[in-house]
């Protein structure tokens, strides 16, 4: 008889330390979008060139996720959390500072340095330590993402209320807490026997399951972030009533990250799911793109978005480490460069359209776009087949305390630690 899966919430310190970095890690991700028509006021910038904060932080964040990996391989898992903690404090508080639209978009680049080079850490980090097998690990970090997703603004909307500053000096202290927390409860790893390459995440992108699962979420990212980028615009609302709109987008996010997507996939199974769940968030975004001058029907179907965005955030991460025959840090470099790419870019974009066409056509593009990445992610279904199967072997192995081979490997390579 199969024991019952243990609880992914009963966890070691550490690995609640890196958890509690990743929430606020994450809420950088939401922070800034109470503040961004008040940034565009009081510096006098149009909202394309507000929606370059996303841009310069996620495009920075994709590219520097390829150094992540060389960069861990040489230093240890737990130097390189700190190393990018350290960036987010500084350029999260200098930020705050700045005095430019300019200047501004610079510091978020160097914050999404930071934030690539922790990200991708935690996440094997998490994985490696984690009890309660790789769901367990994953259900725990997508809460992380959720939590953070749906605090940021709310934390954003409150701070910035006072001063659009406020937000850049908020992350800055809670990320110093990060900081200490991670310097004291992470234990210092060997560093691994065989170092990263640069080019191995580029390399990995050779193999067609993760080569399809990237290009999907970038896809599905550019819907995201169209969304989450420029949606505060044409709702015209202050910083603390967009701070409760993106609050109840986040907590979606959360509750469907953790609750809703291993329900769904236990009932449906992944390929529907995913199918299934892309489709529903496509037609969400043809909604606000038609809907886009009703103020009532454009929250609430963002806020709706959430159910989407966190069921697929968790499904499609899960299925991602399962199908790359890449140790997990190169495939989660990999992932994260080609989705990230996708993300940078789709707020910008959306500017730029909103302002030469009106402000339908960027949500039409987003849900498009996400439409293209289901006929993607069907060319990937025989991937989609083997993913489901090599983690329910995993989580039966960690349901009878065992550990399976492949995980150990993986874990051997994210810390440098043999299991």
């Amino acid at each position: 008889m199969t024991s019952p899966a243990p609880s992914p919430f009963r966890q070691p310190k550490a690995v609640w330390a890196v958890a509690f970095a990743c929430v606020i890690s994450f809420m950088g991700i939401g922070l800034v979008d109470p503040i961004l028509p008040a940034i565009s006021a009081d510096l006098h910038a149009s909202p394309s060139q507000v929606t370059l904060l996303f841009t310069s932080y996620l495009v920075v964040m994709a590219v520097a996720m390829l150094v992540t990996g060389w960069v861990s391989s040489r230093i240890g898992a737990k130097w390189t959390l700190i190393a990018g903690l350290v960036l987010i404090v500084v350029f999260s508080a200098l930020a705050g500072t700045s005095d430019s639209v300019g200047g501004i978009i610079g510091f978020r680049a160097g914050w999404g340095l930071g934030n690539a080079l922790f990200v991708a850490t935690s996440l094997a980090v998490i994985v490696a330590a984690a009890s309660g097998g790789f769901s367990g690990a994953i259900i725990l970090y997508e809460a992380a993402l959720g939590l953070g997703i749906a605090i940021g603004p709310l934390l954003g909307g409150a701070l910035g209320h006072i001063s659009w500053r406020g937000p850049f000096y908020g992350v800055a202290v809670l990320m110093t807490l990060a900081l200490l927390a991670t310097v004291m409860l992470v234990r210092p790893q060997p560093k691994p026997a065989r170092k990263t390459s640069l080019l191995d995440p580029l390399k990995a992108l050779r193999h067609r399951g993760l080569l399809i699962m990237s290009l999907t979420a970038l896809c599905y990212n550019w819907g995201f972030f169209t969304v989450l980028g420029y949606a505060p615009f044409p709702m015209e609302l202050d910083a603390i009533q967009l701070g409760l709109v993106f609050t109840g987008w986040g907590l979606m996010v959360a509750i469907f990250s953790v609750a809703g997507a291993p329900w769904l996939q236990r009932r449906l199974g992944l390929a529907r799911t995913l199918y299934g769940n892309l489709a529903l968030f496509a037609v969400v975004i043809f909604v606000i793109a038609v809907f886009v001058d009703n103020r009532p029907v454009l929250i609430a179907a963002v806020i709706v978005a959430g159910v989407f965005i966190g069921v697929n955030n968790t499904l499609t991460t899960q299925a991602v480490m399962m199908v790359a025959p890449v140790e997990r840090p190169v495939a989660s470099a990999a992932y994260g460069f080609v989705r990230f790419i996708g993300g940078g870019l789709a707020p910008f974009a959306a500017g730029q359209l909103a302002e030469h066409f009106n402000v339908h056509v960027p949500f039409v593009i987003g849900a498009c776009a996400i439409l293209v990445g289901i006929a993607i992610l069907a060319t990937g279904h025989r991937d989609l087949v083997r993913a489901e199967s090599n983690q329910a072997q995993l989580d039966a192995h960690a349901g009878r305390g065992e550990r399976d081979a492949e995980l150990s490997e993986a874990t051997e390579a994210a810390t440098g630690t043999p299991s």
